[in-house]
C-alpha cells in the first residue's frame, strides 16, 4: 500500500526488455515493492547506486511508459507503524489519461485530465485520485474528463512541471469508489448485502 506522497524524484538509467534500472537516492531491498510514477513495482536487483524492477510487456501495454525515462517519481511502499499521510493507493493503475489543458491561475494551476468514459464513475468529485503517483484531489467530472487544482509547491516539486497538452500520465482512480460500484453492479444478480456484511467488508481493508 502507498500514499500517493512522493518521496524522491529519481532518474531511469536503463529500460531492458522487461527491466528497468532506476539510479535513486533511496536504498531499496530485494523484493521491495515500489510505486514508480504510481506504478506497484518489484525490486529485482539492488545496484551500489540505485535498483531494478521488472516491468513486464503487459505492464508496458497499459502505462505511459513515455514518462518511464529521464525522471520518475518514486515512493516505497508503507511499513507497518508508519505515518499515515495522503490517501490510500494501490499502485494499480486503471487507465491513461491524457493532459487536455493546464491553466495557471498565478497562485495555483487548473489541470484538466481526459480519460475513457467507463472510468469516470469511479472519479468523484472533492474524492482521492493518484497521477503518476502523485495523490491529489478530484474538483470537477465531466463525461470524460476531470479537473485538479495544484498549488505551486506540487507543481514545482513533481513532474507534473514538466507536462503539456497531450501528455499521457498514469491514473489509479479511488479503491473505494471502484469496490462501492463492483458490489452494487452485482447486487442486480444477488441479494441486497447486510450491514453485517458491510461492516465486514469495511473491516478487511
Amino acid at each position: 500500500m502507498f500514499t500517493g506522497l512522493i518521496r524522491e524524484i529519481a532518474n531511469v538509467k536503463s529500460l531492458s526488455g522487461s527491466t528497468l534500472t532506476i539510479r535513486a537516492k533511496h536504498k531499496a531491498k530485494l523484493g521491495d515493492s515500489i510505486a514508480i510514477n504510481g506504478a506497484c513495482l518489484t525490486v529485482v536487483k539492488v545496484l551500489g547506486d540505485g535498483f531494478s524492477v521488472e516491468l513486464s510487456p503487459e505492464s508496458q501495454k497499459l502505462l505511459a511508459m513515455e514518462n518511464y525515462k529521464n525522471e520518475v517519481h518514486i515512493e516505497p511502499a508503507m511499513m507497518m507503524g508508519d505515518r499515515f499521510e495522503g490517501h490510500v493507493v494501490q499502485g494499480h493503475v486503471d487507465a491513461i489519461g491524457t493532459i487536455q489543458n493546464i491553466k495557471n491561475n498565478g497562485n495555483s494551476f487548473d489541470v484538466f485530465i481526459e480519460v475513457e468514459s467507463k472510468f469516470i464513475p469511479y472519479i468523484v468529485p472533492k474524492g482521492s485520485i493518484t497521477i503518476d503517483g502523485v495523490s491529489l484531489t478530484v474538483n470537477d467530472v465531466n463525461a470524460n474528463s476531470f479537473r485538479l487544482t495544484i498549488i505551486p509547491h506540487t507543481m514545482k516539486e513533481t513532474l507534473f512541471k514538466n507536462y503539456k497538452h497531450g501528455s499521457k500520465v498514469n491514473v489509479e482512480t479511488d479503491m473505494f469508489a471502484r469496490y462501492v460500484s463492483h458490489i452494487i453492479a452485482h447486487q442486480k444478480n444477488s441479494p441486497s448485502l447486510t450491514w453485517g456484511e458491510v461492516d465486514a467488508i469495511n473491516a478487511s481493508f
